[in-house]
């Protein structure tokens, strides 16, 4: 039935609502009046004592229900509250009664708890009701000595239905709280605020915030409450601008082999280069910054989207490095461009055809015969268009429409620049260039098709390579090497582009099961290939016999790409993200890994270097942040979300996404505890600092406690934290390890005591001076300057504190990391951006000892390690105002 009926129409239940609505609006009325009164005092100056205005036979107050002075208001008016909404010509006084500072997480008390300070919103926008803060006060009207002439307001108590009975109202009055528990969330109903709420005639919507006690954002029109700490007197009081800690790249875990080629190749220095995200990295094996076994890295980040190939110039020493296209933050498009930048310098030299790709640059090739003069590039577009560029000033010298078909690989003759080959979906297409004397686009290119003939043609080519001779062998997905020599055009059959010469098929030979996906010409003039399906590298001499093999692990997958390093010394590259070195005689090594998919999970060691990482490609990684290898990876055969280590780092929790959290032992790799929590993804498990207990977040709304025992090996339900109305997305445990901070996916944050029972404090208020271990929901007093202009809730993805409580890190939807000073508790916060993963961050922590910080790009599977350079370093947290000593509960702010 519609919710719209008059009083007694309807199912009861509706009728409760309401009437707590209406009862919701009173009490905001009674505590505006209440405010009325008290700066009224306060402008006449009065000198009584605050222990004057109270009922002579009230109890006086205790040491935990004390007046205390609202922060941020001068000593002289300290036991009152100043409303910013408009005040009323009657005026309260409140007086305090003995009671409990909150409501529990259980069933409704006879009279009641507290909830929000002086009708201030709840936090995040939540369902919880806005009663006075600490114990129900008893209310009595008070003649003011002066009147003061403040606009009327239309009270919400002259539309109280006549026909309820005064006692019965006074009753419900006394916890209105509890009638919104009965009644049901008020997000389930709509989401609708109850101080919005319609309450009756001439009620309307105003803001009751009071000045110093809190601050609020929104998001997505949405208020969200956050109460200050009592240490801040003045926002202005804490630190501005950002922080003096900066990042550097340290290192990159990583290798966009997965779904790119063109992607591995050894520079004149001896340095391999290959790209993930965003970086083009140049890493050298056999050692340098990183320490042994972990050779060292230096990256290249000029690009703002993610690479997609690579070429180097003849002299080994220039590259160019294709982006895609991609959007900024603020919806505009990224345009596709070519760097050419140098490797020893890592300064960009040239940036070729901005504004003349569309989606993004999928293959690329210098001139050899020229000396690199010229770059062939083919973009992403529908039609493969094929350009080429004179590399020394940046213009187009040629263009055409190649082919609707995917184009895989492109490369010039090195006998003859004039000479372009392309191969991909079903083709391989023989193009002749002529530069119409290095006049931008007077250029032309015709093409010839190569005819498969009697040979069965294949559904692709991905590869080819020029032989010395001049004969061209290609890799197809039939697993066949095929050699295609150069002869005169035939007059008769002359073919589309009229190409003085041609090429066509003058050998066979099987080489794999499976497609081949690399071919490399070696320096002695043999050939390798390397297979897909049968993951085999071949070596072929003359006439394509073949010589030696070796065949790559499975783990690491198939062969992607492959090098030619110092002396006999192979890379090569994998299918799934993997980068190998070795030789065919003695077999291939890992040096550097990844994972192959989305990732979100992300937990550091508690006194070691190290991180665990876990994500949609069920792997669970765990990685050594100083020798900047994989100390181990195992098979979850589900996917994992999220991971915390227990703090005496003997096992690590794993939740995963269909409502099972795994405990494992990080020695043994061993699965220690295997539970299931409900039916759906968890996205957050959090050991307490003590690690007495596990929180577990899942998105069924609900956190789950355990107690633990044995070093984290042994868990037993503890109960439960119902009182969500969306899905868990972050928490946090206090530093005494009893009470716990959650954010959820509709903005609330809520408190709860583990302790006690798992109960919802309900006053929330009261925990704005708790210390929290860890910081890491995107919700809160000390972290919500983070948050930008015109979010829509979803642009922070992680955020976390270091742990000497001096920065605070942000990963967030635009493929960038933050660093702001904490605590960041101002609008508009400046700081520190860095670029470089080429998906939204999903997840950001600090090591140990802040020495570093790991962030994880989402789709493009990337692991960065960042340097924390400057003055944040390890050592003691300064003093900051936002610091409090005291972890119990705030004072009461009854007058």
């Amino acid at each position: 039935m519609d919710g719209a009926g008059g009083p007694g129409e309807g199912p009861a239940q509706e009728a409760l609502q309401s009437l707590s609505r209406r009862l919701q609006v009173q009490e905001k009325e009674m505590e505006l009046v209440k405010a009325a009164l008290a700066e009224a005092l306060r402008l006449l100056r009065l000198q009584a004592p605050p222990n004057s205005l109270q009922d002579p036979g009230a109890p006086a107050p205790t040491r935990d229900s004390s007046p205390a002075a609202p922060p941020g208001l001068p000593p002289t008016c300290s036991p009152s509250l100043v409303s910013r909404g408009t005040q009323t010509e009657t005026e309260v006084e409140m007086q305090p009664s003995p009671g409990p500072p909150g409501l529990s997480n259980g069933p409704p008390a006879p009279q009641g708890g507290s909830e929000e300070p002086s009708g201030t919103q709840s936090e995040g926008g939540g369902s919880s009701s806005s009663g006075s803060p600490g114990p129900p006060g008893i209310l009595r009207l008070v003649q003011p000595p002066q009147r003061v002439d403040t606009p009327r307001r239309n009270s919400s108590s002259s539309s109280s239905p006549s026909e309820r009975p005064r006692q019965k109202l006074s009753r419900k009055a006394a916890s209105s709280a509890n009638l919104l528990l009965r009644s049901g969330s008020t997000e389930s109903r709509g989401g609708k605020d109850p101080l919005s709420s319609p309450g009756g005639p001439g009620s309307r919507r105003s803001n009751y915030n009071l000045e110093g006690i809190s601050v609020k954002m929104f998001l997505r029109g949405r208020p969200i409450t956050m109460y200050i700490p009592s240490g801040i007197r003045s926002l202005e009081e804490l630190p501005s601008g950002p922080p003096p800690e900066t990042l550097s790249l340290d290192w990159v875990y990583g290798y966009r082999g997965r779904d790119s080629r063109s992607n591995l190749f050894v520079l004149r220095s001896g340095e391999v280069v290959y790209f993930i995200a965003c970086v083009v990295v140049l890493y050298r094996p056999e050692g340098g910054p990183g320490g042994p076994g972990g050779g060292g890295q230096r990256h290249y980040r000029g690009h703002t989207d993610c690479v997609r190939c690579l070429a180097v110039h003849p002299d080994g020493v220039r590259v160019a490095s294709g982006q895609t296209a991609g959007v900024d933050k603020d919806g505009k498009p990224l345009q596709p461009v070519v760097h050419v930048w140098d490797s020893e310098t890592l300064l960009k030299l040239q940036e070729i055809g901005l504004g003349a790709f569309e989606r993004g640059v999928g293959a690329l090739a210098f001139s050899v015969a020229d000396q690199g003069a010229f770059l062939c590039v083919v973009d992403d577009s529908n039609e493969h268009m094929l350009s080429v560029w004179d590399c020394s000033r940046g213009t187009k010298l040629a263009e055409i429409k190649s082919t609707n078909d995917s184009v895989l690989a492109v490369g010039f003759s090195p006998r003859d620049s004039s000479c372009i080959v392309t191969s991909g979906k079903s083709h391989v297409h023989f193009w002749n260039w002529s530069g119409g004397a290095g006049v931008p686009g007077n250029g032309t290119l015709t093409r010839k098709q190569g005819v498969f003939g009697k040979y069965k043609k294949p559904k692709f080519v991905p590869c080819f390579v020029f032989l010395p001779d001049g004969d061209i062998l290609t890799g197809d997905s039939e697993g066949n090497i095929l050699t295609w020599g150069r002869s005169l055009s035939d007059a008769r059959t002359p073919g589309r582009g009229g190409a003085k010469e041609t090429y066509g098929i003058v050998a066979q030979a099987h080489a794999h099961e499976g497609s081949i996906f690399a071919l490399c010409l070696r320096r002695d003039g043999t050939v390798l290939s390397g297979g897909g399906r049968d993951r085999r590298l071949v070596q072929w001499g003359p006439g394509l016999v073949a010589l030696q093999e070796a065949e790559i692990p499975e783990h690491f997958g198939a062969v992607r790409a492959i090098a030619e390093g110092l002396g006999s010394e192979l890379l090569v590259g994998t299918t799934k993200n993997a980068l190998l070195r070795g030789d065919l005689a003695q077999g291939f090594s890992p040096v550097i890994q990844g994972h192959t998919d989305e990732l979100w999970g992300l937990c550091t060691h508690p006194f070691q270097n190290r991180f665990l990482t876990c994500g949609h490609d069920r792997q669970l990684c765990l990685w050594d942040g100083e020798g900047h290898a994989l100390a181990w990876s195992i098979d979850l055969k589900e996917t994992g979300l999220c991971a915390d280590f227990h703090p005496s780092g003997a096992v690590v929790a794993v939740g995963l996404n269909t409502g099972r959290w795994l405990v494992l032992d990080t020695e043994t790799r061993e699965i220690v505890s295997d539970v299931t929590d409900g039916n759906e993804q968890l996205s957050v498990v959090r050991y307490s600092p003590d690690g007495l207990y596990l929180a577990i977040g899942s998105h069924d709304n609900m956190i789950y406690i355990y107690s633990v025992s044995s070093e984290g090996a042994k868990s037993s339900r503890f109960g439960r934290c119902v009182g969500h109305s969306s899905f868990i997305t972050h928490l946090d445990w206090s530093k005494d390890g009893n009470f716990i901070m959650s954010n959820s996916g509709d903005y609330e944050i809520l408190y709860w005591d583990v302790a006690g029972g798992c109960k919802l404090l309900r006053n929330r208020y009261e925990s704005r001076d708790r210390e929290w271990a860890t910081y890491t929901c995107v919700l809160g007093f000390h972290v919500y300057g983070v948050w930008p202009d015109g979010s829509d809730g979803t642009d922070i993805n992680s955020l976390c504190r270091s742990h000497n409580e001096r920065v605070v890190a942000v990963a967030d939807d635009f493929c960038k990391v933050h660093l702001f000073q904490y605590p960041c508790a101002r609008a508009k916060a400046p700081s520190l951006v860095y670029g470089g993963h080429g998906s939204h961050v999903t997840s950001v922590r600090f090591t140990h000892d802040d020495s570093h910080l790991i962030s994880l790009g989402g789709k493009d599977a990337s692991i960065f390690q960042w340097r924390v350079l400057g003055a944040g370093g390890a050592g003691p947290a300064p003093a900051t105002p936002s610091r409090t000593p005291s972890l119990s509960p705030a004072s009461s702010l009854d007058v």
